[in-house]
């Protein structure tokens, strides 16, 4: 983690660069408890008492942290440079600011934000204590939101970042081919997830999300959509089976859904309805996919795949067609998604070559069963690559 650490540092410090943002401090406590999403990017470890960790745009590096914490600092990477960690022991102010002022930065970023979770780490208390900490300063007035650094260092993902990646989506891809071998007429949605939690242990990989719901399993019709845990709902001919799962492995996700129908014994293909649901969605995502390229907006490709379903006669699905993939199995920073008031301001981000998204249209046949199909892709210069091998045939068991 480490290297890392300091690819992203020194990429933080290029997006500030090209912001033109002075300084940005990542202000925190306790963090074992409630930490800041961006601390695992731009430092790695855990922080105890009051901390701050401040990058400028001319390229200074700076953690001031409790005294017992300096050596920890010093050995991660991006601050050990000579006078790179400052400690301290009774109150964090006099130094703090005593680092402001010889910075003197015009535009001071702060982790606080209306449309991104991940940028938003900053808590009331913390933001609070600095305010009063800043009182009577310059600096007070000086305060702007880290969204847009934050946005761009969560979304523009590393080779190395990537690589991860796409080991994780590899390992899924493995599990997936193990769960459908295994599946049967008759199991239960919780035994499928049984199993595929069972391969996680065997792989020595974590889920991507909580565990009590990856995966998610649908078998037929009943099954409650969204994100809720397994039940004893039986696998039936004639239904379909609809998995959501993904891993985490070096600290990366995947995210991925693949679907299945099972069979009557006395058929050898899908219902028209079936097939014809299907590749809807396949559709929807070939044409997503076909006009992602840097620069064009988040809501712009959801418009795209959301067409292909509502003009094929479905309903239209209550969800973003999708969301960045990467330490997280939903990353922050932008979405493939409608203007709803949910999503903010984050339909509106453009897409960036490094980004990495999922692509998951989905829609209902009524009788069998939903159907969702999720791909995990990198935004490249000129438009796309899959990462996992797209499903664009239907599973029949």
């Amino acid at each position: 983690m480490p290297s890392l650490v300091k690819e992203k540092v020194d990429q933080a410090i290029y997006i500030l660069q090209e912001k033109n943002i002075d300084l940005w401090l990542t202000f925190v406590r306790e963090t074992s408890v409630g930490g800041d999403p961006v601390l695992p990017l731009i430092y790695g470890l855990d922080l105890t008492w009051h901390s701050a960790l401040i990058l400028t745009s001319h390229g200074e590096r700076i953690a001031i942290v409790g005294r017992f914490e300096a050596e920890a600092a010093r050995r991660v990477a991006p601050y050990s440079g000579e006078s790179a960690v400052i400690p301290y022991d009774q109150s964090i102010r006099p130094v703090l600011l005593q680092t402001l002022e010889r910075f003197n930065p015009k535009k001071i970023a702060i982790n606080y934000s209306i449309n991104d979770v991940t940028a938003d780490g900053l808590s009331h208390g913390m933001y609070q204590t600095l305010i009063g900490y800043l009182a009577g300063t310059p600096f007070a007035d000086r305060l702007i939101s880290a969204e847009g650094i934050i946005s761009a260092l969560r979304g523009r993902k590393t080779p190395a970042e990537i690589n991860r990646i796409k080991t994780a989506i590899e390992s899924t891809r493995q599990i997936y081919e193990r769960t459908f071998e295994y599946a049967q007429v008759g199991m239960t949605e919780r035994q499928i997830s049984d199993f595929m939690q069972a391969q996680l242990k065997k792989f020595d990989l974590q889920p991507a999300w909580d565990i009590n719901n990856c995966p998610i399993v649908n078998a037929g019709p009943d099954s409650a959509l969204g994100h809720v845990g397994s039940t004893d709902l039986l696998i039936r001919r004639g239904q379909i089976l609809h998995i959501d799962f993904g891993v985490k492995r070096d600290e990366y996700c995947s995210d991925i859904q693949r679907v299945a129908y099972f069979l009557p014994a006395q058929d050898n293909h899908p219902p028209e309805a079936v097939q014809r649901g299907f590749d809807t969605v396949v559709q929807a995502i070939q044409r997503a996919a076909a006009v992602m390229k840097p620069g064009i907006l988040g809501k712009e490709v959801d418009a795209i795949a959301r067409r292909v379903i509502t003009d094929a006669g479905y309903p239209e699905y209550m969800h973003a067609t999708g969301h960045h993939l990467g330490r997280s199995a939903h990353d922050g920073a932008g979405v493939l998604g409608p203007e709803w008031e949910r999503y903010g301001n984050t339909p509106n981000y453009p897409l960036e070559a490094g980004h990495v998204y999922t692509l998951e249209p989905s829609l209902l046949v009524p009788g069998y069963g939903s159907i969702g199909v999720e791909e995990d892709v990198l935004v490249t210069e000129t438009g796309i690559e899959f990462l996992s091998e797209p499903q664009v045939e239907l599973i029949l068991r």
